[in-house]
C-alpha cells in the first residue's frame, strides 16, 4: 500500500496548482470568438459548426483544412459544438480544461521519471502561469496546441513505462499516442528527439546493460517513420493551401537570422513577459546586423556551456537542447504567415528552459544545509531565500498573466493592445479592421485596413478586406479594384475570387462573375457559396443541368441553398436521378 501522508500531499499540491490556475484563467469563460482561425476553426466552418456526424468525421479525417491535417483537433472541436452549441464560452471551457490537464499531468510525468517532487512543482507551476501560456489558453483555434502537449506528456509517461520493462505493447501505446498528438499538431515531430533526450537523463537507459547510442536511435525508427509522413504530409498541405507564402517571400537568410533573434527573444520573454502581442510582424530584411550576430553568438555559447557541464549536470543539456529542438519546427526557417514569433508556440518548448531552472537552482553553491549530529539537513539561508523567491516570482507570473487574460476578451481590444506594444504591425491593424467590421463599424475598419497598406502596400489580405468593406458600402468600382490587386498579390486565394465574383455581380457583369467563381471552386473545391454563385448564374443563361450540378457541389460543402431558387430550378427542370455511390 502506499504511504497516506505522502497520498494525501500530492493531492494538496495538485489542488493548488488547480487553483493557481483557474485564479488565472477563470475569465476566458466569458470571452467571445475572434475571427482570427475562430472562424475557420469552429463558427464559420460548416463541417464542424454542425457538430459530430460521420460526415464531419469523414471530411477531419481527409480534410487539410487550415493548412493542417490535424484530425483529433476538428473532432474535438465537432465534439464542443455537440455539447455547447456555437457558445463561445463552452469553447473557452474546454480550452482551460485541456490546460489544467496538462498542467498535473507535466507534474506527474516530471515527478515519476525524475522521482523528485517538489521541483517537479515548480515546473508544473511555471507552465501554468507564465503569461507567454494565456495565448494558447484564450484562443479557441489554438486548442490544436493544447491537445498536442497533452499527447506529447502521455507519450512520455508511456516511454517511461515501455523504459522500465520494454516490450511490444508498450511501444505500441508510445506509437498511438504519439500518431494522435501528431493528428493534433504537427509541430510534435521532435518528440523522438525529445524521448532521445530524456534516455541521457533522467531515464540513464545508457547506463542499462546493452543500450548503446545507436540502439537508443535504432528502437525509435517506428517514431522517426511517424514524424517524417507527418512533415510531408504538413509541407504538402502548407504549400497546397498557400500558408508559406508572406510579403513576397523571404530569403532564406532573412528567415535565419529572424530564427537566431526569435530564439533569443522567446527566452528574453520567458523571464520578462512584457510587451506581449498577437502577432509579431515579421521584421524582414531590417533586422540590425548586431542584433543577428549577438544572438547567434549567444546561442553558440550556451549550447557549448550546457554541454560541457553535461557531465555533472545532465539536466541543464537535456532543457537546452529541449528548448532548442521543439521550437524549431516553427522557428520560421520554413515561413508559414508573416509573423516573426508568437507566443503559443513556447507552450511545450520552455518546459526544457523551466527545467533549467527547477534542477538548476538547487545545484548552486549554498543550497545544501549542514548536519549537526543526531539532527536533520538545516536548510541555508540562501534556500530559504530561492524557495521563497521561487514563490514571489510564480506569484508575479500569475498576476501578469491575468492582466494578459483580460486583453483577450474580444478582438478590438486584443489587437489595440498589440499596436500599443509593437511597431509597425500592419497585421494588428488588419485584425483590428476585421473587428471593427464585425463590431459593425466600417468606417473604423476601413481605417485600419488603410493603415496596414501604408506599413505594408503589398499585404494581399488588406487589400482583400478593404474589397470586403467597400462591397458592403456599395462602393462596387473600388471593391473590383481591390479584389484584384488582392488576387495579383495572392493568386491562389480562392476567397479573393469569390468576392471578386460577387462584386462583378453587383456591377452587372456575369460573364467576368462566372469566371472568378470557377477560379475560386478550382482554387478550393469546398466553397459552397461560389458553388451557389455559379449554380445562379447557370441557371439564368438556362443551363439547368450545370446548375443543378453546383447546386449538389453547394450541398455537398454544407452550404445552405436558398428554397426560393430550388423551387424556381425544379420547376424549370426537375432535379436529375442522383447516381448511387
Amino acid at each position: 500500500m502506499g504511504n497516506p501522508t505522502s497520498s494525501r500531499r500530492e493531492w494538496i499540491v495538485i489542488a493548488l496548482l488547480l487553483g493557481i490556475t483557474l485564479a488565472v484563467f477563470w475569465p476566458v469563460q466569458n470571452h467571445g470568438f475572434i475571427r482570427l482561425d475562430d472562424d475557420a476553426y469552429v463558427y464559420d466552418n460548416p463541417h464542424v459548426n454542425t457538430g459530430l456526424t460521420l460526415a464531419n468525421v469523414g471530411w477531419a479525417l481527409t480534410a487539410m483544412h487550415a493548412y493542417n491535417w490535424h484530425p483529433v483537433t476538428w473532432i474535438s472541436h465537432m465534439l464542443d459544438v455537440e455539447i455547447y452549441g456555437l457558445e463561445a464560452g463552452g469553447h473557452h471551457r474546454t480550452n482551460l480544461l485541456l490546460h489544467l490537464a496538462n498542467v498535473v499531468l507535466l507534474y506527474l510525468v516530471l515527478k515519476r521519471i525524475t522521482g523528485l517532487g517538489w521541483r517537479s512543482v515548480f515546473v508544473a507551476a511555471l507552465f501554468a502561469v507564465h503569461p507567454l501560456h494565456v495565448e494558447p489558453v484564450a484562443w479557441v483555434a489554438e486548442r490544436k496546441e493544447l491537445l498536442s502537449t497533452a499527447f506529447l506528456l502521455l507519450s512520455i509517461q508511456a516511454y517511461a513505462r515501455y523504459a522500465e520493462r520494454p516490450g511490444v505493447r508498450r511501444y505500441l501505446e508510445v506509437c498511438l499516442l504519439f500518431a494522435l498528438g501528431l493528428m493534433s499538431k504537427p509541430m510534435l515531430v521532435t518528440l523522438p528527439l525529445v524521448l532521445l533526450l530524456l534516455d541521457y537523463w533522467p531515464l540513464a537507459r545508457l547506463r542499462q546493460g546493452g543500450m548503446t547510442p545507436w540502439k537508443l536511435v535504432a528502437e525509435k525508427i517506428p517514431l522517426f517513420l511517424l514524424a517524417g509522413a507527418s512533415s510531408v504530409v504538413t509541407l504538402i498541405s502548407q504549400w497546397g493551401g498557400g500558408a508559406v507564402v508572406t510579403l513576397g517571400g523571404f530569403p532564406f537568410g532573412v528567415r535565419v537570422a529572424n530564427a537566431a533573434v526569435s530564439y533569443v527573444r522567446y527566452l528574453v520573454k520567458t523571464v520578462w513577459p512584457a510587451g506581449l502581442a498577437v502577432p509579431y510582424p515579421h521584421p524582414g530584411s531590417n533586422l540590425p546586423i548586431w542584433q543577428v550576430a549577438g544572438a547567434a553568438v549567444l546561442l553558440i555559447l550556451l549550447t557549448v556551456a550546457a554541454v560541457r557541464i553535461a557531465g555533472k549536470h545532465r539536466y541543464m543539456a537535456v532543457g537546452w537542447l529541449w528548448y532548442l529542438i521543439t521550437m524549431f519546427p516553427v522557428i520560421g526557417l520554413v515561413q508559414v504567415g508573416e509573423q516573426a514569433m508568437a507566443d503559443r508556440y513556447t507552450y511545450a518548448t520552455l518546459i526544457g528552459f523551466f527545467i533549467m531552472l527547477a534542477w538548476g537552482i538547487p545545484a548552486l553553491p549554498g543550497w545544501k544545509g549542514g548536519r549537526r549530529k543526531g539532527s536533520a539537513v538545516k536548510p541555508t539561508a540562501f534556500r530559504l531565500a530561492s524557495v521563497s523567491l521561487a514563490c514571489a516570482a510564480v506569484l508575479a507570473l500569475a498576476v501578469s498573466a491575468r492582466a494578459q487574460v483580460s486583453y483577450w476578451r474580444d478582438g478590438i481590444t486584443l489587437f489595440t493592445r498589440a499596436l500599443s506594444v509593437t511597431r509597425d504591425n500592419y497585421l494588428a491593424h488588419n485584425h483590428l479592421g476585421v473587428a471593427y467590421d464585425d463590431a459593425g463599424d466600417p468606417g473604423s475598419a476601413m481605417e485600419e485596413f488603410r493603415k496596414a497598406l501604408a506599413i505594408a502596400p503589398d499585404f494581399a489580405v488588406a487589400h482583400h478586406n478593404l474589397g470586403r468593406v467597400l462591397l458592403l458600402r456599395d462602393m462596387v468600382d473600388e471593391a473590383i479594384a481591390e479584389f484584384k490587386t488582392a488576387i495579383r498579390l495572392a493568386p491562389n486565394d480562392a476567397r479573393s475570387y469569390h468576392n471578386l465574383g460577387y462584386a462583378l455581380d453587383k456591377a452587372q457583369r456575369p460573364d467576368e462573375a462566372i469566371e472568378a467563381y470557377r477560379q475560386a471552386v478550382r482554387l478550393q473545391p469546398q466553397l459552397g457559396d461560389s458553388h451557389n454563385g455559379l449554380a445562379v448564374h447557370y441557371y439564368a443563361k438556362g443551363l439547368y443541368a450545370e446548375a443543378w450540378k453546383e447546386v449538389r457541389l453547394a450541398e455537398q460543402c454544407g452550404y445552405r441553398l436558398n428554397p426560393d431558387f430550388l423551387k424556381a430550378l425544379s420547376a424549370m427542370m426537375p432535379e436529375p436521378e442522383k447516381k448511387p455511390r
